[in-house]
């Protein structure tokens, strides 16, 4: 079986307004074209921009709340649960959804309808972009820690966005593992290959609650040959043929054979913007996948995910 851990769904007002690409994904795309990929299930939360913010200020490429919602992602989380367990639940069966959350904004309102979707919709974990939305994500130590009590409470672990760049203050990799070290009870994915940084990712391989994933896999590997600030420099970057981005994916997971996840980022396994075209496809992605040997290949695409899971009742995995 091949589960892809990193997923979007649904519209983002930000890169729409902008005309970024991509800006939005439905279920039916998501599993038809995953499926002619050889993928068989999915991991699935809602797209990053909410409708929290004001969209005249997202035209100018500025994050002000004052949309025409006033609890972060509330829309958007029951939106996607809806579509997956209402609209398409043939489809949805076949996906294993995560609510996403604002670790910052409105933390106690955000708790309210988490708890609310919670009775209403399985979800099985939690997910934080906190770099397009301007969050620090270490607000989870302070105002959001509810967060955190309410991923033990329900035991849902977090997939989050990881940074090493120095002008994203939001999500660095290092306040991530902070956060993980601080509550061992809680599980933690470092979303993005820690950018390549070799020290986060021993890191990771350390703490028996944390793992991390390759999403957009390809267009790193790319920003790392151009020497893109996203990605760890060279004296801090994990050693390997960044021209090959399935050679980088074997030497991940030789290297982390118990903690690296396969994900792909659908539909941001490319990012186009004014200024920068960065382009792959889920094929591409999953064709990195060839040169993993049987082992590691279900460790990464299989189990490591069900070990951050915890999967016990309603396992998703049973269902369609």
């Amino acid at each position: 079986m091949i589960i892809d851990c990193h997923n979007h769904l649904g519209v983002d007002p930000y890169f729409y307004l902008n005309s970024y690409h991509p800006y939005a994904q439905d279920l039916p795309a998501l599993v038809t074209e995953g499926r002619h990929c050889g993928v068989d299930r999915w991991v699935v939360f809602p797209m990053v921009n909410n409708l929290c913010f004001d969209l005249e200020a997202m035209r100018r490429k500025e994050i002000v709340v004052g949309g025409l919602e006033t609890v972060p992602y509330a829309f958007e989380n029951e939106r996607m649960l809806h579509e997956i367990y209402e609209l398409y639940p043939d489809l949805g069966a076949h996906t294993i959804p995560f609510a996403i959350l604002d670790p910052m904004r409105e933390p106690e309102a955000q708790l309210v309808k988490l708890r609310e979707l919670h009775a209403k919709y399985p979800f099985y974990g939690l997910k934080i972009q906190p770099t397009m939305i301007k969050a620090d994500v270490e607000a989870l130590l302070t105002v959001g820690r509810g967060f955190l009590e309410f991923a033990a409470d329900f035991d849902l672990p977090f997939i989050i966005h990881s940074s090493v760049d120095p002008a994203d203050t939001w999500a660095q990799a290092s306040s991530i593992l902070k956060i993980a070290e601080a509550t061992p009870a809680v599980r933690f994915c470092l979303a993005h290959s820690c950018r390549f940084d070799r020290a986060c990712l021993d890191r990771v391989a350390e703490l028996p609650n944390t793992w991390f994933d390759c999403s957009a896999h390809r267009i790193h590997c790319e920003c790392a040959t151009k020497g893109f600030p996203n990605i760890a420099p060279s004296e801090r970057r994990f050693a390997a043929d960044y021209t090959n981005p399935a050679a980088v994916l074997l030497a991940l997971a030789e290297a982390y054979p118990t903690k690296l996840m396969w994900g792909s980022d659908t539909p941001f396994q490319s990012y186009v913007d004014n200024q920068m075209s960065l382009r792959s496809t889920y094929a591409e992605e999953t064709d990195c996948l060839k040169v993993l040997p049987p082992e590691l290949h279900r460790a990464v695409t299989c189990d490591n995910l069900l070990n951050l899971l915890q999967l016990k009742d309603e396992n998703p995995l049973a269902l369609g």
